[in-house]
């Protein structure tokens, strides 16, 4: 293991902390009566942090017997392994009347959400209930109120059968299939849903949203299947599922187990609602399912943008490649936004760097683009995450419910819920995914490649062991799934109700494939950290630039160095972990502020 002693050393002494099962051994070989402190009496498994608690069960029994809360997991867990979210984290959003912020969402993402109003919005919930009211028992036609939907738009309903006609809508929709949304998705999904009947234009009535509100509070998650929506009108059947545990039907997931809402709800003393006039229209219109995965992978995407740029600091150096295409004189001469910021990235990330000053006479004269391109690709794909984000932040903050009724209570119906800027965006942004992930590859094919005096396959005794071959392999069909998932949902349309809905956006698809897009590129990306760490050991003792160094010294805090075979497939998934942790970024950014 060619591991320069120094930062061996440096590592131990700057990263290593004292593990728990040292302080338990340490208490070991005290008497009990030596155990003064409550936390030192405690058992084996009180001494176990929340993350630990792996079991729903073990989660409860904890928080039964006062040792966690789930507003006090901040200040439990470790900062110093970067921002991580737990079951026991809770974000709270106070929802006045102004925007929510990718920004505040990415600090919650993962986290249970939990939801007030200010009297000022619930004035304006109260107020456009009545005017929908006061239009229901009127003699004039109003869409979704006193008619049918879709075709049957024409379709007068008498007075005395609103209630069952809000009430079929979300049983006859609710035909979703597909295995279910992740939690975090869901909690968003209701989110942006009470924020979206906040504006007082959908004639919500006070008890309904109190009862969606309710449920979100107390993370009872509806369990809404991935497939059935069009993004026609926004995403009928996920939110219809949605709704169903606000009617006491349908199932819901608490802690990770799948339950029937009417036994959750009992236990939690929700009552059940009964939908009045707009009621069920208002909760299914909307493109919610669309821009809940939309905002997540935008908040991941803009993570993974900041890896990207460093794990190729950490290839760059391990190849021993050169800096000189990252100079800004030369980006000023091609001045796209993201070009310029994976270039500043990549200078300060190599700041210190004693590699690339071992080999600055020499005379190799260009590296492959996948070093060389480095601020060309990345940046690229940062301008077009940076421009989804605009869509999903404005997507997020709309109304998007049919129709809406206006303070003087006129009714327009209109095309607010169709998905076509998400789908649009959605697929732009899957592209842009894809291919940070087919770049990263091409650099794990370099490293495992033989150049620069590295090893091939990273490995010195390579016959009777295969080294890391397989990892690439592992990338290369990552990302050759991602080519196919990136053929665009948004062009394709199929004409639904009777040709009333004839266009519609597949946003729904478009939302559900960029989230494996995301997914695969996540896990090739994680490919590259663990193979340019293995290639940064034979550099011969020379360090590496600040940022890489210092990621490197944390890495090895969870991945051995590989002197031969062993269950590599373990070391990606702890790769993995670390990359969606951001605990390799966040040593980063502490040492040399933030990326950008």
């Amino acid at each position: 293991m060619n591991i320069a002693p120094e930062l061996s050393a440096r590592s131990a002494a700057r990263w290593y902390p004292t593990s728990l099962a040292d302080r338990r051994r340490q208490q070991e070989l005290r008497s009990p009566q030596e155990l003064h402190s409550p936390q030192e009496l405690r058992s084996p498994q009180e001494l176990r942090s929340p993350q630990e608690l792996r079991s729903p069960q073990e989660r409860q029994d904890a928080v039964d017997r006062g040792l966690y809360t789930p507003g006090a997991m901040a200040k439990k867990r470790d900062n110093s392994r970067g921002p991580t979210s737990s079951a026991f984290d809770t974000v709270h959003h106070t929802l006045d009347g102004s925007r929510l912020s990718l920004a505040s969402l990415d600090r919650g993402l993962g986290s249970r959400v939990a939801v007030e109003l200010s009297a000022t919005v619930w004035d304006k919930v109260v107020g456009s209930a009545e005017r929908v009211a006061k239009i229901a028992a009127g003699a004039k036609a109003a869409y979704g109120i006193n008619t049918g939907f879709g075709p049957l738009c024409t379709t007068r309903i008498a007075p005395e059968k609103l209630f069952v006609l809000q009430r079929n809508l979300i049983l006859s929709h609710a035909m979703g299939v597909g295995p279910p949304a992740p939690p975090e998705i869901v909690r968003w999904m209701m989110l942006f849903k009470v924020h979206a009947l906040t504006h007082g234009v959908s004639g919500i009535s006070r008890k309904t949203l109190e009862c969606l509100i309710a449920l979100l509070n107390a993370d009872i998650l509806p369990v809404i299947p991935t497939q059935g929506s069009l993004g026609a009108s926004g995403d009928l059947a996920p939110l219809a599922h949605m709704v169903l545990p606000m009617l006491g039907l349908g199932d819901v997931s608490v802690d990770g187990r799948t339950q029937p809402a009417c036994d959750v709800l009992a236990r939690h003393n929700v009552e059940p609602i009964v939908l009045g006039p707009k009621e069920g229209l208002a909760l299914v219109n909307g493109t919610q399912f669309m821009s809940a995965y939309a905002a997540a992978i935008v908040v991941r995407a803009q993570r993974l943008a900041r890896h990207a740029d460093l794990f190729a600091s950490m290839s760059l150096e391990a190849l021993a490649c050169s800096v000189q295409p990252f100079d800004q004189r030369l980006h000023e001469l091609r001045p796209h936004a993201g070009a310029i910021e994976s270039a500043e990235n990549v200078r300060r990330l190599l700041a210190d760097s004693e590699i690339l000053k071992s080999h600055a006479d020499c005379d190799r004269v260009q590296d492959p683009y996948s070093i060389r391109c480095v601020p060309q690709v990345h940046g690229a794909s940062r301008d077009a995450i940076r421009h989804t984000a605009g869509v999903v932040e404005d997507e997020i903050n709309a109304v998007t419910d049919n129709p809406v009724i206006f303070d003087d209570g006129t009714v327009i119906s209109g095309g607010l819920f169709h998905g076509q800027p998400l789908a649009l965006v959605l697929d732009y942004i899957a592209i842009a995914l894809a291919e940070l992930a087919s770049i990263s590859e091409r650099r794990s094919y370099l490293l495992l490649s033989g150049t620069a005096e590295l090893p091939p396959f990273l490995m010195e005794q390579i016959g009777v062991n295969s080294g890391f071959m397989v990892a690439q392999y592992v990338a290369a069909a990552l990302v050759s799934e991602n080519k196919g998932l990136c053929t665009p949902a948004s062009v394709d349309s199929i004409p639904t109700s009777m040709g009333q809905e004839d266009h519609v956006s597949m946003g729904a698809r478009a939302a559900t494939k960029c989230w494996q897009v995301l997914e695969n590129a996540e896990r090739t990306l994680a490919i590259e950290q663990m193979l340019a760490a293995q290639a940064i050991d034979f550099r011969k003792g020379l360090l590496p630039g600040m940022g890489p160094r210092i990621a490197h010294e944390r890495i090895r805090q969870h991945i051995d160095h590989a002197d031969a075979d062993r269950l590599f497939g373990k070391d990606l998934e702890t790769s993995l972990t670390l990359l969606r942790s951001q605990e390799i970024l966040t040593a980063v950014q502490d040492e040399l502020g933030p990326l950008k």
